[in-house]
């Protein structure tokens, strides 16, 4: 006979992951769409114009923000390679706050921490959704 446990606390915490997934995913892939049909941008400086075509970024941005769109349903799901994508992706944002504490310290902090809490729920504490 299987032993069923009780679910803790840490369940929000994966669906906090999940639903922070299918955020960030989906802003990505509209951030890729918007680059691929308005692929013309330009920079004015101090120093002069700088006109960059965005195409290739707005295919990267939408293909990765569908991938880490089905990471975060597939997290919810309890999937383990939507679990593995998910603390992929917290650990690039981790390193990504880590350059970026010079500039927004505190903001940087924050989302650092919550990196680090995403990644144990999903490590330690993923196996809870699995039906």
């Amino acid at each position: 006979m299987e032993q069923r446990t009780e679910p803790t606390g840490w369940v929000g915490w994966i669906f906090f992951a999940g639903i922070m997934l299918i955020i960030g995913g989906t802003l990505n892939a509209i951030y890729g769409l918007v680059a691929i049909v308005n692929d013309n941008w330009a920079v004015w400086g101090n120093r002069g114009a700088v006109f960059l075509d965005l195409t290739q970024w707005g295919w990267v941005h939408l293909i990765l923000g569908i991938v880490v769109l089905l990471a975060g349903i597939g997290v919810m799901t309890g999937n383990i390679l939507a679990r593995s994508i998910g603390v992929i992706i917290a650990g690039i944002s981790m390193i990504a706050n880590f350059l970026a504490l010079p500039v927004y310290p505190v903001w940087a902090i924050i989302l650092i921490t919550i990196d680090v809490l995403v990644i144990y729920a999903l490590i330690a504490h993923g196996r809870e959704l699995k039906a």
